[in-house]
């Protein structure tokens, strides 16, 4: 997830049908594969009234990428469904509104999952994805984006893991109370004294540590300080775009070289630079700040701010972000560090997609372009869920208390 809600920035005008010019035979191929993804914001839309992820939605009706007929239409398996806490003040009161929103995501995460048995169910560890997936379910895993939940008590990171959680990343787009973010001025210079302690902690309970979003120092820090691999869930690659989200090639192959993985986004102001338009901003901003409310909005209320978001974008647009631009990020980190240390975690519900690639059901064009440039089946299963697990079965096994 990114500025949320950015809402794609807003290159997702439509809905979209399933990638029907992908050849039957690579779709079938990549239907074996087993296709997870690292950063899902979809928590954001089952706070809505009446949102059931069940049910087939568009775009353009209500801001949402990922439902159960989208997964199946697109291969998706699953993969990481983030609590997601935007940053608040840094007050008792700050911290005791993220506190309750945290548990608040993590318990509607888990009741989606108890709500539908035949459809979904919670993995706890690695070993266990292939077998959910084998029985026809989708596979749900618990991730954590902004640690601000766990300011007042970091102690709590305890609690979320016994709920399930597994990924922990440690900031936003604004510093928080553990690490500097890489869209803010340093205030820690990296971690702050209980981010290095976080850091301990989670590599104790055999939560992998995420470093989207973390400045260039923190990302430093972590990778010095942690006993397990770390995983960027949802980044890019700063020699394709210059956005500060991204990492250089430098820190990717020491992300490698430690064991780690880059989840390539498809946030499109992080693939490509955008130049600054603040008469658009000036429009969207007070959308955006509705958006953010959009959970005590009715349906037909959040049709009619989708509407308007298409309206105020079609004002002021943007330059198009396309397919083309999230794959020289994709094949740029793949030279880089090999299709061995590469995922895709397209921060869906949270801005992400371009066009070609506007929702989950459009997944088997990455596959598609992928064996066009080369690669194996074999690395494709690693780069849609072998890689993710991989590290995740690593950190676990490094845990010295589960």
């Amino acid at each position: 997830m990114h500025l949320k809600p950015t809402l794609i920035a807003l290159a997702l005008l439509t809905g979209s049908a399933q990638a029907a010019d992908v050849p039957p035979a690579i779709r079938a191929l990549h239907e074996r594969l087993l296709v997870l993804d690292s950063h899902l914001d979809t928590p954001m839309q089952l706070a809505r009234p009446g949102w059931d992820i069940s049910q087939r939605h568009r775009y353009a009706d209500d801001l949402s990428q990922v439902d159960l007929p989208r997964m199946r239409e697109g291969g998706l398996d699953g993969g990481f469904f983030a609590v997601f806490t935007p940053q608040g003040p840094r007050t008792p009161e700050g911290r005791t509104l993220a506190s309750e929103h945290g548990l608040a995501v993590i318990t509607r995460i888990r009741d989606m999952v108890a709500a539908r048995p035949d459809e979904l169910a919670l993995a706890t560890r690695a070993d266990e994805v292939p077998g959910i997936v084998a029985s026809g379910r989708r596979v749900v895993l618990i991730s954590m984006e902004n640690a601000e939940p766990l300011a007042a008590d970091p102690g709590r990171l305890a609690t979320y893991q016994r709920l399930g959680l597994r990924m922990l990343g440690l900031v936003h787009a604004q510093n928080n109370s553990f690490a500097d973010s890489a869209t803010a001025l340093p205030e820690w210079h990296g971690l702050s004294p209980a981010g290095r302690e976080l850091v301990g902690e989670a590599n104790r309970l055999g939560i992998l540590i995420d470093v989207s979003h973390a400045s260039d120092a923190v990302f430093d820090q972590v990778l010095a300080l942690s006993r397990a691999p770390v995983i960027a869930s949802h980044s890019g690659a700063r020699a394709i775009g210059p956005h500060p989200r991204n990492l250089d090639d430098a820190r990717l192959r020491r992300l490698a070289e430690k064991g780690g993985v880059v989840q390539v986004n498809s946030f499109p102001s992080d693939l490509v630079p955008r130049a600054p338009n603040p008469e658009r901003d000036k429009v969207l901003a007070p959308l955006y700040r509705e958006f953010r409310l959009a959970a005590s909005l009715s349906p037909e209320q959040v049709a009619d701010l989708a509407r308007r978001i298409r309206e105020a974008d079609a004002r002021y647009p943007l330059p198009p972000t396309r397919l083309d631009d999230f794959m020289a990020h994709l094949l740029h980190i793949l030279d880089v560090v090999g299709p061995q240390h590469v995922g895709i975690g397209a921060d869906w519900d949270g801005g992400g997609g371009v066009e070609g690639l506007r929702d989950v059901s459009d997944l088997p064009r990455i596959s598609q372009r992928l064996l066009a440039a080369g690669y194996s089946e074999q690395d494709l299963a690693a780069i849609w869920g072998g890689n993710l697990l991989r590290v995740l079965a690593v950190a676990e096994a490094n845990a010295t208390s589960k």
